[in-house]
């Protein structure tokens, strides 16, 4: 088994996707994965803490580019603005080469409660990040969660855009004009 080849966490990630797609998220086992990636049990475990994890790797990773995103806005930006440089900055994130993995990603969350629940979480700390990163542009605790929480639903929308193996736009096109309807639509609420 080989144990120290490179990219073990793509491969880790890649595995379990392949395993979870063919037999199902409940009856795939960690032991399963490794083996798939030609790796160890505990290979596995350097890498995630259980196998929900391998679905969610890069969450802390994705809140840095949206907190980079937001305080690299102009000091005049609005806080939507400033979400809108956090969606450009994540969209780095999305080349298209990583459509088809994330449109089988979504499947296999959809296909689980317990991923769906891990989903919202990861989304929670999308919208803490934000919260926080606008916060300390001096943005009021309101209106900067109430700003996250948009951009939460930009991002979130883009993202099922964007993971239709029939789409070709770029990611961060999408969210965009996801953003942009979305401040039209809280316009339209007073």
């Amino acid at each position: 088994m080989a144990r120290w080849e490179p990219d073990a966490r793509e491969r880790l990630v890649l595995a379990a996707l392949d395993l979870f797609v063919e037999q199902g998220y409940d009856n795939t086992g960690v032991v399963e994965i490794a083996e798939r990636a030609g790796l160890t049990k505990s290979t596995f475990f350097r890498h995630f803490p259980d196998k929900r994890e391998v679905l969610f790797v890069g969450q802390d990773t994705l809140n840095g580019y949206l907190a980079d995103g937001i305080a690299g806005a102009p000091d005049a930006a609005t806080p939507l603005e400033a979400i809108a440089g956090a969606l450009d900055a994540v969209a780095v994130v999305f080349p298209p080469e990583r459509r088809e993995f994330a449109s089988r990603r979504r499947t296999v969350i959809a296909a689980n409660p317990e991923l769906q629940e891990r989903d919202a979480l990861k989304r929670a700390g999308f919208a803490a990040a934000m919260t926080d990163a606008l916060e300390r542009r001096g943005v009021s605790e309101p209106t900067a969660r109430v700003a996250a929480e948009l951009g939460v639903l930009a991002f979130r929308s883009a993202f099922a855009r964007w993971a239709d193996p029939a789409c070709d736009r770029d990611f961060g096109d999408l969210a965009r004009q996801e953003l942009e309807a979305l401040q039209a639509a809280s316009a339209s609420l007073s």
